[in-house]
């Protein structure tokens, strides 16, 4: 499924209707990524209600849906995007327009759904062991009290009433809708065997019934587990700092982007936000599925739901709690596990058929061994069983329960196991496209790279000086936030080197910083700086740096240096590409930086192919060519640069939770703490989901095919119909947990 298909909720037919009942309104704005929400107006209306009554529409909005803007829109009404807000308003003229008055509305906030005091599936559980212990108690008797037929058919009537009880409330609900489900099917199989007198039967189908749908709702609740353990880890408090430097404690709600807060240790982070003061290290495994702490210093980030283990840390806040880290990751996973694959939603139209088709075809049969083979209609002998006897049986044999659950089992436990180890997985259809991708293209910084310059080396001029130039680097760069700042002074203090005293900082916008130290002038910039002065007949002479290395150059009194730098290649990117190719995956660099660069990082990491010098719609047709070569294609990216191609692909690959927020809108797959490795494991991880759905629709196809058959052909006992179909929806279940508890690095 490609990114540009849209299979979600239709809210922009929602706001044309809240227009029509709204006549003080004329326009609603929608900007899903900024999370943020108005309404215009030519007057004053009446604030209250309005979210209410919009909030099934702004709640599918925050499950990550979007609107259908290639339909024209509702008839009296315009539809146009902003940006990446949507508007739609009355028919109106432009004139019009301009007396809207915007009014700014507070976007819905994700909460957790209380957990029950009971997990179904235990409830589950215990009905099947007393229908089981009834049934078990019924033979015995009916055995050791022959003379007493009554106690054995109480005890089978007890088990029945256990075993059938959930099944009898799924169907009822269902045929209060006019519909009929599997639910239906067995209870009819069950009082068809009590209406021939096989009480024996009926249990065993019941229990057996039950007991896989015990089973199945414990694989849906170690999948969802994995969301509760994020909704848990969501902190509810924060102690925010005053102005005075005293301490308040406030709700989470109240907090504000600006705010200082206080983490102490053993205390979660209750926002996004960058460390102004104290060390620590912090617990992300909750969040990326990083498993070793992560250091925190003053200017690191910090992530709303981790840890803080040893240190008390004030940082600031930097996104509010509603827009963090672990709020877009809880409204990934539930959105993920809402949106169904492809395969699955084929096995959704198809069951609802197939039970009818079941339900005929075991009333013609009945006709056929009754009118047409003369068998008897209901009595049952020792030696031929009838045809309602046998009509029960292929009916239970052919009842599509393992094929129902085959494919969404497996996509859940897949999903479940991504989020537990860092891979959050779009639904079920990212999983299988994953599974045929055979390229994968890559951005190359922050992708490939670290995105962070580090320093390789200094140059002085005239040579023998190179530590003076790092100090006054470090001097001028301390003053800045700039990425290269950031790379010169951590070197600088790691190798001990400490700025000077500095006086009359400026930064010169677009050319580089200025400053005094020692009364004597000192600049720092780019190579046009030297060549603009009177410096410039000898600056044009300088040997230029190598085309991977970024330089700053340095002018002091008596000295001219530079500081080279270079992103850093990250550390796994040459064993991930190693293993996509010896996987048979065609890899491929599309980057916006200059061909020397970027084949100098190809060749250290053993790309197989290199576009260099590609602006956002260059990539964009780069994937495409991919596409029309006949390639299923991932695309690898981070930045706002990299949406279009995201969307552009087959399967849309954002690294880290801190990637850009298009990028992650556009993306299927989002691998978190920015590894690159999880991305190895999402395609294994997909490509053994697609071997179990495969193993699992041969299992539940293959044995409704061989019961039919053995059931038409010959007299099958209804026991063994029942075990073997009942067997397969336990097989299929316990097949699909192998995904939830397996390895897939």
């Amino acid at each position: 499924m490609n990114h540009g298909e849209n299979a979600g909720h239709d809210w922009v037919a929602d706001l044309a209707e809240f227009l029509r009942a709204e006549p003080g309104v004329t326009a609603v704005r929608i900007d899903p990524a900024a999370h943020r929400w108005s309404i215009a107006s030519l007057g004053a209306v009446p604030v209250p209600g309005l979210e209410e009554k919009l909030a099934a529409t702004l709640a599918a909005v925050a499950a990550g849906d979007s609107p259908r803007t290639s339909a024209p829109a509702p008839a009296g009404f315009s539809l146009r995007r902003e940006g990446g807000a949507t508007i739609v308003g009355r028919d109106t003229c432009v004139t019009a327009e301009k007396l809207w008055l915007w009014r700014e509305m507070e976007w819905p906030e994700i909460k957790a759904e209380p957990a029950p005091e009971e997990q179904e599936w235990r409830t589950l559980a215990w009905l099947a062991a007393i229908c089981g212990g009834a049934g078990v108690a019924g033979l015995v008797a009916s055995y050791a009290l022959p003379q007493h037929p009554w106690v054995a058919k109480v005890l089978f009537l007890a088990g029945i009433l256990a075993g059938g009880w959930d099944a009898a409330v799924d169907a009822w609900k269902n045929l209060r809708k006019r519909e009929i489900d599997i639910h239906f099917l067995m209870l009819a199989v069950a009082f068809g065997a009590m209406f021939i007198d096989a009480w024996g039967e009926a249990v065993l189908l019941l229990f057996l019934f039950s007991a896989s749908g015990a089973m199945e709702e414990y694989a849906l609740d170690r999948t969802q587990r994995e969301v509760g353990a994020l909704l848990k880890t969501s902190p509810k408090r924060a102690t925010r700092l005053r102005a005075d430097d005293s301490e308040e404690e406030v709700p989470v709600e109240a907090l504000a982007t600006g705010d200082r807060l206080r983490v102490k240790p053993g205390e979660a982070f209750a926002a996004d936000g960058e460390v102004l003061a104290g060390r620590s290290a912090s617990d992300e495994s909750a969040l990326t599925g990083e498993a070793i702490p992560v250091e925190k210093g003053k200017g690191d980030a910090v992530f709303s739901g981790t840890l803080n283990l040893w240190g008390a840390v004030d940082f600031e806040v930097r996104r509010l709690p509603s827009e963090s880290t672990l709020q877009r990751i809880i409204r990934l996973i539930q959105t993920a596990q809402k949106l169904k694959a492809p395969s699955e939603r084929f096995t959704d139209r198809f069951g609802t058929g197939y039970t009818y088709a079941v339900i005929g075809g075991s009333a013609l049969m009945f006709l056929v061994w009754w009118l047409g083979f003369g068998l008897p209609a209901f009595a049952n002998t020792l030696e031929e069983r009838s045809a309602f006897y046998r009509a029960m049986t292929l009916m239970v044999v052919a009842s599509p329960c393992a094929l129902v659950l085959s494919i969404p089992s497996a996509i859940l436990a897949a999903i479940a196991w991504g989020a537990r180890h860092g891979v959050l997985f779009r639904g079920g259809g990212a999983i299988e496209n994953l599974a045929r991708v055979d390229a994968v293209a890559l951005d190359k910084t922050g992708t490939l790279t670290t995105g962070e310059l580090a320093v390789v080396g200094c140059e002085s001029f005239p040579p023998g000086r190179e530590r003076e130039v790092l100090q006054l680097a470090h001097t001028l760069e301390a003053k800045s936030r700039h990425p290269i700042a950031r790379a010169i002074t951590r070197h600088a203090s790691a190798a001990g080197v400490p700025p000077l005293p500095l006086e009359d900082f400026e930064s010169l916008t677009g050319r580089g910083l200025r400053g005094r130290v020692g009364g004597t002038s000192l600049l720092l910039g780019r190579r046009e700086l030297l060549e603009s002065g009177p410096l410039a007949e000898w600056a044009r002479r300088l040997p230029p740096a190598a085309a991977e290395l970024s330089e700053v150059w340095v002018v002091g009194r008596d000295l001219v240096g530079r500081v080279l730098l270079r992103d850093q290649i990250r550390a796994e990117s040459r064993a991930v590409l190693a293993e996509l190719r010896r996987a048979g995956i065609r890899t491929v660099m599309l980057t916006g930086d200059r061909r020397h660069a970027a084949e100098s990082v190809a060749r250290e990491l053993g790309l197989d192919e290199v576009r260099a010098g590609l602006s956002p719609e260059d990539k964009v047709a780069a994937i495409q060519s991919l596409r029309a070569a006949g390639h299923t294609v991932a695309m690898v990216g981070d930045g706002v640069n990299d949406a279009p191609c995201l969307a552009a692909a087959d399967v849309g690959v954002a690294m880290g939770a801190r990637g850009s927020d298009a990028a992650l809108e556009q993306a299927e797959i989002i691998l978190m703490h920015d590894r690159i490795e999880n991305f190895l494991a999402a395609d294994r991880l997909s490509r053994r989901a697609r071997r179990v759905i495969r193993q699992n629709l041969a299992v539940s196809l293959g044995v409704v095919v061989v019961m039919v058959i053995a059931t038409a052909a010959g007299s099958v006992p209804l026991a063994v119909g029942v075990a073997a179909h009942e067997g397969s929806t336990l097989v299929v279940c316990l097949n699909s947990l192998r995904l939830l508890f397996g390895r897939n690095r």
